[in-house]
């Protein structure tokens, strides 16, 4: 029996008519994790299981199945194992892996910074205070937009690290 969805997925399963995918990852596809929720998409990641556990994919499986996820992974055999519900990602870049959901039509080239890049959970605006606490974030706060995640108490902005990483998400690339 799969346990109960973790503060990692930060939600309810959805039902599969819901037109935004939402996916899991395995455990080699952390970067991907990263990059698709800077880009807004519901992921959860195979990272906030207990490690160790011999039929983690079996859980991926069931999980992908029972929260109408789509399970991403590196794995060929976990992919044989999902048949239709699992993409094998076929790279280890991660811009190529992004483009191959692109040309599934799986996701948009847009970076929304509306979930945590860490935890999954949706971002909200941050309060003064917030900002105020958080040791690392920029002096200079003019023209800045802040947000906080309340599962991890993490300050993000829209400073030069994530406008680079909008550009990256954005950019096209002949991949062939």
């Amino acid at each position: 029996m799969l346990p109960e969805p973790s503060a990692e997925s930060g939600h309810k399963p959805k039902p599969e008519s819901e037109a935004e995918p939402t996916f899991v990852t395995d455990r080699m596809l952390g970067t991907l994790t990263r990059y698709l929720r800077f880009m807004g998409y519901d992921t959860v990641s195979a990272n906030g299981l207990l490690p160790g556990n011999a039929k983690e994919d079996t859980l991926l499986l069931e999980m992908a199945a029972q929260e109408h996820r789509i399970l991403l992974t590196r794995d060929h055999e976990l992919a044989r194992r999902g048949k239709d519900h699992v993409i094998l990602i076929s790279s280890d870049d991660v811009m190529v892996q992004v483009q191959q959901l692109i040309d599934r039509g799986l996701v948009r080239r847009q970076c929304r910074m509306s979930r945590c890049s860490l935890c999954n959970t949706v971002l909200r605006a941050a309060t003064g205070a917030e900002i105020a606490g958080a040791e690392y974030a920029p002096e200079e706060k003019t023209g800045l937009t802040f947000f906080w995640c309340d599962e991890c108490s993490k300050l993000y902005w829209n400073g030069s690290h994530g406008r680079m990483l909008s550009e990256r998400i954005g950019g096209r690339r002949d991949l062939s």
